[in-house]
């Protein structure tokens, strides 16, 4: 049985112990037709040509887990921004861990989405936000939404602000041979309101983890959002995160992307502009060795006028790594006054390591401002050798110089102590101490 099989098996039992009340059991039911359908992607589909999926699709997930596993915060305290305050939604092998967590309904709801599945004081909310952005026909993101249960719930009322940043950190044990995660998280800012997120995978063993996320974003008019994704996994965990955002009228919403760990990473993130005076933000950081791959594929769809978008992806390659960017930029026939920019620039470090990057632009409409590119290249040789002519090692100069290379994007990062982070997880990919304050 492969695993497209098991998982179409797996849903008839996950449908059994449903509520077949829910207000959802029919969007989970339509969904799984689609997967069932559909399939996995393959290489034949032009989205994903340069990622394959064929080798995780050969191997026995788990597709629920078996037993329940502790953690003890001492032992996975170092994944946290253990330096700040946060509200804390945590996971173990898929299952809420309340121990490690800090939720809160004190104005706000940072809580869990099985409650806001199930309780009716959060039905509204579901009714008009859930599976409301998230594409009905990308089967993984329909494949998530069939078996959608548990993630991270979010709502910050009108003119709201949480007292301090929110963390979700998915943690896989390894109690599994092989683990398939399929977490659902929604997250609604209303009007006026802000919010910090920061998101994380992390395996704590070498056993096979397959994470199969989704989470729907929405900004509403003046809403401010940060998000943060910390992706920095063992070398034998895939994570597969679709990202989709909806922004209304005067909305600003960054999303940051530092993509260090894992085997297989394919980040599928969608903006959809659907106001005026929108400002759209993607930057990101990818740093790879050995046989990595990370896919970026972006989609910015701007469908009013007045708005912004700003995209800039760094990559750094060595090794047999691999790097792709896929990035779309549309712009509407009556999206006039549009200022959108798109950049993606890569170093090779290695000539075993493949960079495939395709920046995009389709404009319908004549009064705009956009732009586009893309960079593949080595290391400025007169950059180094003057670095090492004041005396500083070649290993360090090198590391300096991609430090240099990446550091606009840290630049924008709204929490010193998760810069700070981020700087000392680049070093470390980077193999060197930088000779200065991180």
């Amino acid at each position: 049985m492969d695993l497209k099989e098991k998982l179409v098996s797996s849903f008839l039992a996950f449908e059994n112990d449903m509520d077949v009340e829910s207000p959802v059991h029919d969007i989970r039911s339509e969904a799984m037709k689609n997967f069932e359908l559909k399939g996995f992607p393959s290489k034949k589909e032009e989205a994903w040509k340069y990622t394959s999926l064929n080798s995780l699709q050969k191997i026995d997930f788990s597709i629920f887990p078996k037993e329940i596993s502790a953690l003890e915060y001492k032992n996975v305290k170092k994944y946290f921004i253990h330096e700040i305050d946060t509200y804390k939604i945590v996971f173990v092998d898929g299952i809420y861990s309340s121990y490690l967590s800090e939720t809160t309904h004190d104005g706000v709801d940072i809580c869990l989405m099985s409650s806001a599945l199930t309780k009716p004081m959060y039905k509204q909310v579901i009714d008009v936000y859930f599976n409301k952005v998230a594409s009905k026909d990308e089967t993984l993101t329909t494949l998530n939404t069939a078996f959608s249960k548990e993630g991270a719930f979010i709502y910050i009322p009108k003119n709201k602000m949480p007292k301090k940043p929110v963390e979700i950190i998915h943690f896989s044990t390894g109690n599994e041979a092989s683990l398939m995660l399929q977490p659902r998280s929604l997250i609604v800012a209303e009007e006026n309101s802000e919010l910090q997120v920061i998101e994380r995978h992390q395996s704590l063993t070498s056993n096979e983890v397959f994470t199969n996320s989704v989470t729907e974003i929405f900004a509403a008019k003046s809403a401010i959002i940060d998000y943060y994704k910390v992706q920095n996994d063992a070398a034998s965990a895939s994570l597969v995160d679709n990202t989709y955002i909806s922004q209304k009228d005067h909305s600003h919403v960054k999303v940051h992307t530092f993509s260090f760990g894992g085997k297989l990473t394919r980040n599928n993130l969608n903006f959809y502009q659907n106001g005026e005076h929108i400002d759209s933000t993607m930057k990101g950081v990818t740093i790879l060795g050995d046989k990595q791959h990370v896919d970026h594929h972006t989609l910015v769809h701007h469908i009013e006028p007045n708005c912004e978008s700003h995209q800039d992806y760094k990559g750094i390659y060595g090794e047999n790594s691999t790097g792709v960017f896929n990035g779309k930029i549309i712009v509407d026939k009556i999206a006039q006054k549009t200022n959108a920019f798109q950049q993606n620039n890569n170093i090779l470090v290695s000539d075993k390591a493949t960079i495939n990057t395709k920046p995009q632009l389709e404009i319908f409409a004549d009064d705009v401002k956009c732009s586009h590119g893309c960079t593949i290249g080595q290391l400025d040789e007169d950059a180094l050798f003057y670095l090492q002519s004041r005396g500083i090692p070649k290993k360090e100069a090198r590391a300096l110089l991609m430090y240099a290379f990446a550091n606009n994007v840290l630049e924008s990062v709204k929490i010193p102590e998760l810069k700070t982070r981020i700087n000392k997880l680049i070093a470390n990919k980077l193999g060197v101490r930088l000779g200065f304050d991180l």
